[in-house]
C-alpha cells in the first residue's frame, strides 16, 4: 500500500467548512446516551445543595418527580436513584435495603405513577444503609462476600417489587450478578435489566458521591479488598466483565470514566455487550471548579468529555451533567 504524502493527501480538505466535517463525523452525542443521577431525601418540596457538588441537589419525592418529568422532556431515557438514608435506619446487616417502604421504593413507585416512560436504574449495594458505610456485611473487619450476596438478592428483588427497570449492582462481590438474575427469574422479574458495575474501582475520584449520599464521615477504612487496583491491566477489567456477562448481566460498566478510558476501550472490543461509563462525582466537581475559575468552557468542555466516551466505545454515559447536556443538545 502506497503511503499517505503531501500534497496529494492533504487532511485539511475535509475539515474546512462544517458540512463536510459534519458528513465525515465519525462519533455523535444525543440526550439517548445519558443518565442522569438524582439524589433522594425524605420531607417534602426539600431540595438540598451538595456543598461538594456545585449545581447538584438532593430531592424530596416530590420534587425528584418533577425532575424525571423534566429529564423526560429533554429526551434522556433513564435516571439512577440513590438514597440519602436518614441515620437512625441505617445498621450493620443494612436491612433498610429490602424494607419495601424504604425511601427509593416510595421515589420508584412515585416517578413510575406521573412519568411512566421514562427507565429507573436502581442502585444494588448496602453502602447508603449500613452504619460502616460498606457495600457489604462485616464481621471482624471482612467484608463477607456470600453474606452479602444473600442480602443483595433481597434487597434486588425488593426494588425489582417497586417498579425498578434496571437493577445496578455497584457492591464488587464475586457472584453476585448469577444470583440475582436467578432470583428474578424465579420470581418471575424476567424483563428487568441488569447493568452490572462489571470495573469498579478503588478510586479517589468518589468523595462527593460519598457526600451526596451520607457516607462519606461513615466509612471505616477502605474498599480495597473488594473493588479494583487501578494499578492493574486492562484484562483483570475482561474477566470481570465476562463473568459478569455468563451470569446474566445485560450491560457492563466501567467506573470512574475520564481516567479508565483505555479500560472502555477494551471492553468495548472484547464484550459483545453494551458498555456504559460512569463519570463519576469527583470528576464532575473538578471541571465545575474549572469553570468558576474561568480556566475552562463549560459547554464546549464537556460536550468533548463526553464524546471521549462515545470514541473510546461507550453506549452509554451515566453523568450528573445529563440535563444540561441534553438542553445543549436540544437548544
Amino acid at each position: 500500500m502506497t503511503p499517505f504524502s503531501f500534497p496529494a493527501t492533504r487532511m485539511r480538505r475535509a475539515r474546512q467548512a462544517p458540512w463536510v466535517r459534519a458528513m465525515v463525523q465519525a462519533h455523535e452525542l444525543n440526550a439517548s446516551d445519558l443518565i442522569w443521577p438524582l439524589f433522594i431525601i425524605e420531607g417534602e418540596n426539600q431540595k438540598a445543595p451538595i456543598e461538594s457538588m456545585p449545581d447538584v441537589f438532593r430531592f424530596s419525592i416530590d420534587l425528584a418527580v418533577k425532575q424525571a418529568q423534566k429529564a423526560y422532556n429533554l429526551g434522556i431515557p433513564c435516571i439512577a436513584l440513590f438514597p440519602n438514608t436518614p441515620a437512625n435506619l441505617r445498621h450493620d446487616d443494612g436491612r433498610e435495603a429490602w424494607n419495601p417502604n424504604n425511601l427509593i421504593c416510595r421515589a420508584i413507585a412515585a416517578i413510575k405513577a406521573k412519568a411512566p416512560n421514562i427507565g429507573i436504574m436502581a442502585d444494588v449495594a448496602l453502602d447508603p444503609y449500613t452504619q460502616h458505610g460498606h457495600d457489604g456485611l462485616i464481621e471482624n473487619s471482612e467484608i463477607l462476600n456470600d453474606a452479602t450476596v444473600e442480602a443483595l438478592v433481597k434487597q434486588s428483588l425488593c426494588l425489582a417489587k417497586a417498579g425498578a427497570d434496571m437493577l445496578a449492582p455497584s457492591d464488587m462481590m464475586d457472584g453476585r450478578i448469577g444470583v440475582i438474575r436467578t432470583a428474578l427469574e424465579q420470581n418471575n422479574y424476567y424483563n428487568t435489566l441488569i447493568m452490572a458495575y462489571s470495573a469498579k474501582y478503588a478510586s479517589s475520584y468518589y468523595g462527593p458521591f460519598r457526600d451526596a449520599v451520607g457516607t462519606i464521615g461513615r466509612l471505616k477504612g477502605d474498599k480495597k479488598t473488594y473493588q479494583m487496583n487501578p494499578a492493574n491491566c486492562v484484562n483483570e477489567a475482561l474477566i470481570e466483565a465476562q463473568l459478569d456477562i455468563a451470569e446474566g448481566a445485560d450491560f457492563i460498566m466501567v467506573k470512574p470514566g475520564l481516567p479508565y478510558l483505555d479500560v472502555v476501550s477494551h471492553l468495548a472490543r472484547n464484550t459483545n455487550m453494551p458498555v456504559f461509563a460512569y463519570q463519576v462525582s469527583g470528576e464532575y466537581t473538578m471541571m465545575k471548579l474549572a469553570f468558576a475559575a474561568g480556566a475552562l468552557d463549560h459547554k464546549t468542555t464537556v460536550l468533548e468529555t463526553l464524546l471521549a466516551f462515545k470514541r473510546a466505545g461507550a453506549s452509554g454515559i451515566i453523568t450528573y451533567f445529563a440535563l444540561d447536556v441534553a438542553e445543549i443538545l436540544r437548544g
